[in-house]
């Protein structure tokens, strides 16, 4: 590492260990959602559409990562915030999408509905469009939503 950077210095670039990345062009999240396979690709979108009628005021913000490299990883698409705070956010897997409550757990869940045993988050599993638009995810929503982020 350290002959690599006196070979630069030497070529006149600046005298710093770090050099200037090249501008990123910034992933749209059709984009994102394109290379999702068919079966997700619906689910997300029911997902979508579920919390923005939860909350059509929050700021929907994509996120700027690749697929992951393995199937067992969460491919983090959306995140919803308001004031500046994340809300919720919404991730794939090869088979399924996840609706993250990232103050899951001071949520009230009489139902049972959220999983997860993290510091904070808590997570609802979509395997189907149906699972985005039941009624308790909604109320879940709504709630993560009057809380706030």
């Amino acid at each position: 590492m350290r002959s690599t950077v006196r070979s630069i210095r030497r070529r006149g670039w600046p005298p710093s260990r770090f050099l200037p990345m090249p501008p990123v062009r910034e992933i749209t999240l059709s984009e994102q959602v394109k290379k999702l396979p068919p079966g997700v690709r619906s689910i997300v979108q029911a997902a979508r559409r579920t919390v923005k009628a939860a909350a059509p005021a929050a700021e929907e913000v994509t996120s700027q990562s690749a697929p992951p490299r393995s199937s067992s990883y969460m491919w983090k698409l959306i995140r919803y915030a308001v004031n500046g705070r994340d809300v919720v956010g919404i991730g794939a897997f090869t088979g399924h999408a996840s609706l993250v409550f990232y103050r899951g757990r001071e949520l009230d869940d009489g139902k049972g509905l959220l999983q997860g045993g993290g510091k904070d988050a808590r997570f609802v599993t979509l395997r189907t469009p149906a699972d985005a638009k039941r009624p308790d995810v909604a109320r879940m929503l709504r709630k993560a939503f009057k809380l706030g982020g």
